[in-house]
């Protein structure tokens, strides 16, 4: 799996611009640059966030949801496969661990990217995505407490 998620970052190198590095310590670091980054969202946006099991991806979620006026609780779509929440912006929350290429586009959840009222993240993506408003987190543990958070943009208008 390792092998794997280095060919992903080079090739998402390749495909976005690094926009911003940081290294986050702890749960509320992490949710504070995933409310950052939120704060920063128009709508249409579909954000890839890509890590290890146990690496953040729903902590950094909690704060995006934050930043979107969210309160209730999030938590990880792994056996929903799509949590969806009410705020400013809506939030779709995506978990594709358990489908297999393809099978996305199969039960309907293209007609969720690129709507302009609402925000999608996506967590173990599966496909190349064609919408208008990517961006990419990844998320690399490098102790227990410490994470690094490289966020790739790539705005196609």
């Amino acid at each position: 799996m390792q092998d794997f998620y280095q060919f992903l970052y080079k090739l998402i190198e390749k495909v976005y611009n690094l926009a911003m590095e940081y290294i986050v310590k702890g749960h509320a670091e992490t949710v504070a640059l995933g409310k950052d980054l939120g704060s920063r969202l128009k709508g249409g946006e579909t954000i890839l966030l890509n890590g290890n099991l146990g690496a953040g991806k729903t902590t950094f979620t909690k704060g995006i949801a934050l930043a979107l006026g969210i309160t209730e609780p999030i938590t990880s779509p792994t056996f929903t496969i799509l949590n969806e929440y009410e705020g400013n912006l809506n939030l779709y929350h995506f978990d594709m661990y358990r489908l297999g290429k393809g099978e996305d586009e199969d039960l309907g959840f293209y007609e969720y990217y690129d709507n302009l009222d609402a925000v999608c993240v996506v967590e173990w993506n599966i496909s190349l995505f064609e919408f208008s408003k990517v961006i990419c987190v990844d998320i690399e543990y490098i102790d227990d407490e410490t994470r690094r958070v490289s966020i790739y943009e790539n705005f196609r208008n």
